[in-house]
């Protein structure tokens, strides 16, 4: 079973330990993390950086590409520890939905463009008249 609530978690580094053991440990994280390193220097880089007594540390966007892949792995412990830990609700969205209003947004955008064209060759045929 696996860790769902944020309460079970008394730090981020707690949360990120736990969403790593989730995706399959520090050697299935760490290369996908460090891909030019070893597989064992990166898992134990990894190691260090949730080692709060250990100088290396994850860059924000090596915790979000962990958020991202726990996310796509079904697994939400660490996303939720980071909501409630700073005062929000998280409810993962569904990626065939993100397509699809991405999409949309896309349609009104072109429309909203094609729209000033329209107007700005409307501005430019009565110039060229008067």
């Amino acid at each position: 079973m696996q860790l769902e609530f944020a309460e079970c978690f008394e730090s981020v580094n707690d949360a990120l330990l736990a969403t790593v053991t989730a995706l399959g440990g520090f050697k299935k994280v760490g290369p996908a993390l460090r891909p030019e390193l070893p597989i064992d220097q990166a898992a134990g880089w990894l190691r260090d950086c949730l080692n709060p007594t250990r100088r290396e540390k994850l860059s924000p966007e090596q915790v979000t590409l962990i958020l991202r892949l726990a996310r796509e792995a079904g697994y939400h412990g660490g996303m939720n520890f980071l909501a409630f830990d700073t005062g929000y609700r998280a409810t993962p969205v569904d990626p065939v939905s993100q397509v699809e209003e991405l999409q949309l947004r896309f349609v009104a955008a072109v429309e909203n463009l094609q729209g000033i064209q329209a107007q700005m060759e409307r501005l430019q045929r009565v110039r060229s008249v008067s």
